[in-house]
């Protein structure tokens, strides 16, 4: 019997690609698949979507490892490249690179490459994270034209730190700010991340990089994947694997942080933050047994989680399944219970948690 198990809805995932198309029809979609594709498998979840233009990784040994999976559709390197001597490697095997620092493009102009590489320039336009300032836009862009290491079409790319609350306006500030900097070059643009494919129409443009939503689960503050017609992908589920009766008085789990105000029946459940489920989800947080909502209680241990089941507890045996998050609780009620954000829960899983991947094609 498995216990821990992440079931991998690979219909549900080519769904919502198509998703995204339909939000974003005039734009070309780079799939996200960075931190093993938000911990839904990186290469497995590549061969899937076949239907996306290109995928995008934040680092090398990413993109090495679709590479090797026999993915040949263009990757590009979000983060780009972090040394001279990783040139020839994105050379090898038709990688794309983000330019963002000067020391990036020295690397390149002072490269002696056989072929020329694809490159991103990336402008800050409010992130104040990666990224050349708008005042070197033009000094990085006319250098990146004339260099002889890079092919002639530069494309341009920003990212946005608010656009999952569409009552903010600084994302139309950005988009305004990369749109004059932009006006008179002819190059392909990449600004709205998942965030900005659903709230931002504006901000699509020739390219949109799609990650989370990918996924099923929604970019937006106080939102579900449901809100915008997506289907999550993941569905983490584990077993019972003990039935515990405890009364009045007994304090449950690790620092006796939970009381029982009456006796009840708890459901012992193999899952725990070795698994990477939140070691910080409150009290009462719910999973669902038989598809029927019930409230951890105790601190979440290593390997296991308690359950109340209360006046249910004739129904609920040793063996039953439980869905910690996926179509019948969502993700982004968990994070909030955890007083996180999805992408983190996500990300987390852990290596013994098994992986099935259902309906593939």
């Amino acid at each position: 019997m498995r216990l821990a198990t992440a079931e991998i809805n690979i219909p549900a995932l080519r769904y919502n690609l198509a998703r995204v198309k339909e939000i974003a029809p005039s734009s070309k979609i780079m799939a996200v698949l960075k931190a093993n594709a938000y911990g839904h498998g990186l290469v497995k979840i590549a061969q899937c979507l076949s239907d996306a233009d290109a995928f995008a990784v934040a680092r090398i040994d990413e993109a090495l490892a679709l590479r090797a999976g026999g993915l040949t559709k263009p990757i590009i390197l979000l983060e780009g490249f972090f040394d001279p001597s990783d040139l020839p490697i994105l050379l090898a095997n038709n990688f794309e690179t983000v330019v963002h620092d000067e020391s990036q493009l020295l690397a390149i102009e002072q490269s002696n490459l056989e072929m020329p590489i694809s490159v991103w320039l990336k402008v800050d336009t409010g992130m104040h994270r990666l990224g050349i300032e708008p005042e070197q836009f033009d000094d990085f862009y006319q250098r990146l034209k004339q260099c002889q290491n890079v092919k002639p079409a530069v494309n341009l790319m920003t990212h946005f730190p608010c656009a999952d609350d569409v009552s903010n306006d600084f994302t139309q500030v950005q988009i305004d700010l990369f749109a004059s900097l932009v006006s008179e070059r002819r190059e392909a643009l990449c600004l709205a991340n998942s965030a900005g494919v659903i709230g931002w129409p504006d901000a699509h443009f020739d390219w949109v990089r799609s990650g989370l939503m990918l996924y099923g689960v929604s970019p937006m503050l106080d939102q579900a994947g449901v809100d915008h017609q997506l289907k999550p992908v993941m569905r983490l589920k584990t077993r019972v694997i003990a039935i515990k009766q405890v009364t009045e008085g007994d304090r449950v789990g690790y620092g006796g942080r939970w009381q029982c105000q009456k006796a009840t029946t708890l459901a012992v459940v193999a899952m725990g933050y070795g698994d990477g489920y939140p070691r910080h989800a409150r009290q009462g947080t719910p999973v669902v047994i038989k598809g029927k909502r019930y409230g951890i209680v105790g601190s979440v241990s290593m390997d296991m989680i308690s359950v109340d089941v209360g006046e249910n507890a004739a129904h609920i045996q040793v063996g039953d399944e439980v869905e910690m998050w996926g179509p019948t609780l969502p993700v982004e009620e968990v994070a909030r219970c955890a007083d996180t954000i999805p992408y983190e829960l996500l990300c987390n899983v852990t290596p013994r948690v098994s992986y099935e991947y259902c309906n593939e094609e």
